[in-house]
């Protein structure tokens, strides 16, 4: 076979004649131009595919299996990412509800071994003869949406529980449910009686409370001294202000051992029995008032035995 180039430039014609030897290397050349060339594009393909911007650049490199291989792993990647982000929410979740929960043991009284928060519950049970079956992604990531879902309302309840506690366990300070003096019984209670003095019918405004000379009398709850001066009928008298217009009133006391706008607490010494003002004998004369006006002070205090 022979081959003949004509050139413009050139007056002669060139004559290349090809034998079948020539024509094996020309197509061997070939062949191994084309090899070369898927390799490089295979290698490109395969270490910068996810840099490819052109689209029909990316079609042509990149082989449409692998592609679709790479976006289920970004994907999975992604979602991965969001439920990660999920439990560390809920791990700090579980600690500040292991805090809550060592608080309120701690308010309630509650034996602290009976609630061992940084011990997981026992589980267990017999192997089941039921097939199991394998969790899916979206069952997993359900399950723990409703597990985060769960961990948000313990949390407002026990958070409400504590808040209960703690207002319970602050009234009991600010009410005046101690007893002022250590007695067994009333000498006189609330309510109409015989007055000693008159022998009529006439309404006693508190509850009185036999003791000798000298009995220490204590602030049935805390609160600020509004009064702690001789009166002319209660004799030595205290007032405590509790809150809320709530009064406790401690009468006819022998010696007064506060002062006008002191803090007092429950169960602290603030007078002495005595035999002071409209009296006739030893005693303490004690009153619960709310805006002024006289309670029944066994409402309040643990009743004598």
């Amino acid at each position: 076979m022979n081959i003949i180039f004509i050139s413009n430039k050139s007056e002669r014609a060139r004559k290349i004649t090809l034998t079948g030897k020539r024509i094996a290397l020309l197509i061997s050349i070939f062949i191994l131009i084309t090899i070369a060339l898927a390799l490089i594009l295979n290698f490109i393909s395969l270490r910068y595919a996810d840099r490819i911007d052109a689209p029909l650049l990316r079609a042509v490199l990149v082989n449409p299996q692998e592609e679709r291989h790479q976006k289920i792993q970004t994907h999975l990647q992604d979602n991965l990412n969001v439920m990660a982000s999920k439990l560390g929410q809920m791990q700090a979740q579980l600690l500040r509800l292991d805090a809550l929960g060592e608080r309120l043991v701690e308010s309630s009284g509650i034996k602290s071994r009976d609630f061992l928060f940084d011990v997981t519950p026992g589980q267990g049970g017999a192997h089941s003869d039921f097939p199991s079956e394998e969790l899916t992604f979206s069952e997993f990531n359900h399950k723990l949406q409703e597990l985060s879902k769960i961990l948000d309302e313990r949390t407002d309840k026990l958070s409400a529980l504590e808040s209960l506690l703690r207002r319970d366990r602050l009234t009991k300070y600010v009410l005046p449910s101690a007893m002022p003096v250590e007695t067994d019984w009333y000498s006189s209670g609330y309510g109409y009686r015989i007055d000693p003095f008159t022998g009529k019918k006439a309404f006693h405004e508190g509850v009185d409370f036999s003791a000798e000379i000298g009995t220490p009398i204590k602030a049935a709850a805390g609160g600020v001294v509004v009064y702690s001066d001789r009166h002319p009928e209660y004799g030595n008298m205290i007032e405590i202000d509790h809150g809320d217009d709530l009064v406790s009133r401690y009468a006819h006391a022998s010696k007064r051992l506060v002062r006008l706008g002191q803090v007092v607490l429950q169960g602290e010494k603030i007078a002495e029995v005595g035999n002071t003002g409209r009296s006739t004998g030893a005693h303490l004369h004690f009153e619960i008032r709310h805006k002024d006006k006289p309670l029944n002070p066994s409402r309040f205090l643990k009743k004598p035995s």
